[in-house]
């Protein structure tokens, strides 16, 4: 039996992908991650799963999030970080960091952070839902959070590309765990509704239907990676098309030498993290 954790698991393709795997594998333990209470009691009653809630736009619910996994489970076999969004703005968190950034990649960072140990001991697959917008992401070392010239597209952008620098260099430091980085799909959800940007309006025009798909083949899409077996299925620390299961287009600044190792630190930094003293 293996232990499954999805994040964004109350609607879209993390809840669809819930209910593939409570159809395909039973005997796995499912604890889904969301935002809204109702939504994420209703889909875990639905698939018989565990449940915790947590507003990534707070780290500190993220940290609280993880002690309560920590606490409640000896092992966590798969951790599918897949909440996100995209947002309007400038709004700046809490924490003092963009919205968009922080929820997309700072806050599964520090997730992934807080469970290291228990990730490295049961030698854990790591999946990022990512996206091809990374393909228009313009990244400013000097400016993580796009507060410079902030554009609510490029942002969200960034923020995936962000998620394949940071399966890449995940990989890179702790080769026993089995990170992955996936494109679900152009998925016909609500989460670009907040944006005062073009990705509102290309998902409302009559013609989304024809370059869109549902969540229920998102989340199919994302039960692959779940269920995959590393170097067999697909190979740790890379980025793939979910629809084609191969490789996928990814921005120039993924390849560069030590982009994604000095993004990764300095992301670090903004979350106050030590990655050899977890």
């Amino acid at each position: 039996m293996r232990t499954i954790v999805i994040t964004g698991a109350s609607s879209g393709i993390g809840a669809q992908a819930a209910r593939h795997l409570a159809r395909s594998h039973p005997e796995d333990r499912l604890i889904l991650i969301g935002r809204n209470p109702d939504r994420t009691k209703r889909v875990a009653a639905e698939v018989g799963a565990d449940y915790f809630f947590a507003d990534y736009s707070r780290l500190a619910d993220v940290r609280r999030l993880a002690v309560k996994l920590r606490d409640t489970t000896d092992r966590i076999d798969v951790l599918a970080n897949n909440a996100g969004g995209l947002f309007n703005g400038p709004s700046l968190t809490q924490d003092g960091f963009e919205l968009t950034f922080q929820t997309n990649h700072l806050a599964p960072m520090l997730l992934t952070h807080e469970l290291l140990p228990m990730l490295q001991q049961s030698r854990a697959t790591v999946v990022a839902t990512a996206s091809m917008a990374n393909l228009m992401a313009r990244p400013d070392l000097t400016d993580l959070n796009g507060l410079r010239e902030f554009h609510a597209f490029r942002n969200y952008a960034n923020s995936k590309l962000a998620n394949i620098l940071f399966t890449q260099e995940l990989f890179a430091r702790f080769p026993e765990l089995n990170p992955v980085a996936f494109h679900p799909g152009v998925v016909h959800t609500n989460f670009s509704l907040d944006a005062r940007s073009l990705a509102k309006y290309l998902y409302k025009i009559p013609l989304a239907r024809f370059y869109t798909i549902d969540d229920t083949e998102g989340g199919k899409h994302l039960t692959y990676f779940i269920t995959g077996t590393p170097g067999i299925m697909w190979e740790p620390g890379h980025y793939y098309d979910g629809p084609s299961r191969t490789p996928g287009r990814i921005n120039k600044h993924a390849t560069a030498p030590g982009f994604a190792a000095r993004h990764f630190d300095l992301s670090s930094d903004m979350l106050g993290i030590d990655w050899q003293k977890n």
